[in-house]
C-alpha cells in the first residue's frame, strides 16, 4: 500500500479540485483530508458518515467558585487575558496551567480538551477519513496523524493499493505531519509570484524530509511568463512536471454541482492533463515498488 499526498504550500491552487478528480480516476483507494483546519473534500464527495469519534487535545483551565477566594491572582497572571470575573473564557486559554499552579486556593483544575471530532464515511469513490476542529482550537498537527493513522488502517482492512491525502496548505506543523513518512508528494501550483513562492517553500520541505516530489501546474496559461519560471525552478531541481492543467470554469461549475470534474464533463482538454497527473503518479509509484 502507498500514500500519497496533494500540497499547495497555499490556499486556493485548485488542490481538493485534484484531490476530487483523483478518486474518480482511482480505483482501489482508501481517502483521508488531511486539511482538519477547513476540511473541504467532503463538499465534492458528499460522505455518508459510518463512524464518528471524539478529538481530545490539550487542557483548558475551570475556576471552581466554591474553592475560589476572589483574589484575582490568576487573572493578573494570564498572559492571555482569558480570566474575567473569576471566570475561564474557553477561546481564550491556551493551557498553560499557570493559574492553576499559582493559585493559592487550588480552586482552579486543568481539564481535557474536546478539540474535535474524526469520522470514517463511506462515499461513491469508497472510503474517506476526514476531521473537523473546533473553533480556535490547535494541535492540527496532532489531529492529522490521527486521519493519516485511521486511513491506513481502513487501507488494510480494505485492501486497498494506495491512500490519497487532501493536504492541509502553508508549510507548517500541519503539513510536516501529512507529508512525512508519505511516498509520494504531488504539488499543485498556480503562476502567481504567492504560488510560486510557496510551492518553492513546501518542495524545500519536502527535500528535508527525503519525500520524492512532482509539480502540477494548475490554470497554467493566465500567466504564461509565471509558468516558465515554475518550468525553469523544476528543471534546475531536477523536479518532474506531470501536467500543466489550463484554466476552465467547469472547474468551479463542477464545484457548484458537487460533483468531480471527471464526474461533470468529458472534454478532454481539461480532464486529459489531470489524468496525465494521475498516470504519472502511479507510473512513480510503481518504479518505487520496483
Amino acid at each position: 500500500m502507498k500514500e500519497l499526498v496533494v500540497l499547495s504550500g497555499k490556499g486556493g491552487t485548485g488542490k481538493t479540485s485534484i484531490v476530487g478528480a483523483f478518486a474518480a480516476l482511482a480505483k482501489n483507494k482508501v481517502l483521508a483530508d488531511c486539511d482538519v483546519d477547513a476540511a473541504d473534500l467532503h463538499l465534492l464527495l458528499s460522505p455518508s458518515m459510518r463512524e464518528q469519534h471524539e478529538f481530545w487535545s490539550g487542557q483548558v483551565a475551570a475556576i471552581d467558585p466554591e474553592r475560589c477566594t476572589r483574589c484575582s491572582l490568576c487573572e493578573e497572571a494570564c498572559r492571555f487575558d482569558a480570566i474575567h470575573n473569576f471566570a475561564v473564557g474557553r477561546v481564550g486559554c491556551e493551557g498553560c496551567g499557570l493559574c492553576a499552579r499559582l493559585c493559592p486556593a487550588n480552586a482552579i483544575r486543568m481539564n481535557d480538551n474536546l478539540a474535535g471530532h474524526w469520522f470514517i464515511s463511506d462515499t461513491r469513490f469508497g472510503s474517506l477519513v476526514h476531521a473537523r476542529l473546533g473553533i480556535a482550537q490547535e494541535n492540527s498537527g496532532k489531529l492529522v496523524h490521527l486521519v493519516r493513522q485511521k486511513a491506513k488502517e481502513v487501507a488494510l482492512e480494505e485492501r486497498a493499493d494506495i491512500t490519497i491525502n487532501d493536504g492541509p496548505p502553508g508549510i507548517g506543523c500541519a503539513v510536516i505531519s501529512s507529508l512525512s513518512g508519505a511516498n509520494l508528494a504531488c504539488i499543485v501550483t498556480e503562476p502567481s509570484l504567492s504560488g510560486i513562492h510557496d510551492m518553492e517553500r513546501v518542495l524545500s520541505v519536502c527535500r528535508h524530509f527525503g519525500i520524492p516530489a512532482l509539480v502540477c501546474i494548475n490554470k497554467h496559461d493566465i500567466n504564461e511568463q509565471g509558468t516558465r519560471q515554475i518550468e525553469e525552478y523544476c528543471n534546475r531541481h531536477d523536479i518532474p512536471i506531470a501536467a500543466k492543467i489550463p484554466f476552465d470554469r467547469r472547474v468551479t461549475e463542477a464545484q457548484v454541482e458537487g460533483v468531480s470534474l471527471p464526474e461533470y464533463t468529458s472534454d478532454t482538454h481539461i480532464t486529459g492533463p489531470i489524468e496525465q497527473v494521475w498516470n504519472t503518479v502511479c507510473a512513480i509509484l510503481r518504479d518505487r515498488t520496483l
